[in-house]
């Protein structure tokens, strides 16, 4: 029976106190994630019960879907994929040329959320020749090698710029309309944090204002709701949507296993002797 189980592992569903009293034999929770928001940590420290996550498992899937969305959207690559198989048959010269594109390089790239995956982001970015910027949600991340710029003037400057934050009280809501407004046109806005970092209706109504272009791999409510203002835009060539996928690369998933199996194994070592 579930209530008498000691271990329980979870990812969405939230593990609150409710829960944890139905639960009177509980002592580990393992989350199948990096993030633990969805689990009350002040009241399994109360019980005693452990809570394990699996940290680092999912970086390299989130920065290769993070360039995904940047490339996509950079290279106009949805309009000459369409045109490839549609028109360039019947054109006249081998080489078609559309909607202007730009190289990466020489690039302003700001990051908002500097963590494990803002910061091999950036490694990869300079790779790629651009200028790394970023704004700590926190206020406490004082990193020597980047330079640190508030909000407002990262995304004034800043020629693409991706989100690697978690959903808390300093960045619920933090990108509105008022802050997508100081973005230039042509700047491209990725976020690969939380749902809730960007206010969708915000970002729906500035991408049909403006030539802005953002790519979005998380929303407030998953799935999507159909009334979602992202899918009602009347500018789709301006948004790159992805379900939640960032984390799911084979690779990440087999990660993910392997440490929750760990985490297991650990616990049982050192409260069963096995």
């Amino acid at each position: 029976r579930l209530s008498q189980a000691r271990i329980a592992i979870t990812n969405k569903v939230v593990i609150n106190r409710q829960v944890m009293e139905q639960l009177p034999f509980l002592k580990l929770i393992c989350v199948a994630a990096t993030g633990m928001n969805n689990v009350d940590l002040g009241y399994a420290q109360e019980r005693g019960i452990e809570v394990k996550n699996v940290a680092g498992y999912s970086t390299e899937s989130v920065v290769q879907v993070t360039f995904s969305h940047v490339l996509y959207l950079l290279c106009q690559h949805r309009y000459y994929d369409t045109y490839a198989k549609t028109a360039w048959s019947s054109s006249p010269t081998f080489a078609h040329i559309g909607p202007p594109f730009y190289e990466l390089a020489g690039k302003q790239w700001g990051i908002i959320g500097l963590g494990t995956i803002g910061r091999r982001v950036a490694e990869v970015a300079r790779a790629f020749g651009c200028m790394v910027v970023y704004y700590s949600t926190s206020g406490k991340n004082m990193q020597q090698d980047i330079v640190r710029m508030e909000l407002d003037d990262l995304l004034a400057t800043s020629h693409i710029v991706t989100i690697h934050a978690p959903l808390n009280e300093q960045t619920q809501n933090l990108i509105t309309y008022e802050k997508l407004q100081r973005l230039r046109d042509g700047s491209i806005l990725v976020n690969m944090g939380r749902g809730g970092i960007v206010n969708e209706a915000d970002l729906a109504r500035i991408l049909d204002e403006r030539p802005l272009y953002a790519g979005i791999d998380v929303v407030t409510r998953e799935p999507i709701d159909a009334r979602n203002p992202l899918l009602q835009i009347t500018h789709p060539e301006r948004l790159s949507l992805t379900p939640h996928i960032g984390w799911t690369s084979i690779e990440a998933r087999r990660r993910l296993v392997q440490g929750i199996a760990d985490n297991i194994k650990e616990f049982l070592k050192r409260s069963c002797g096995a």
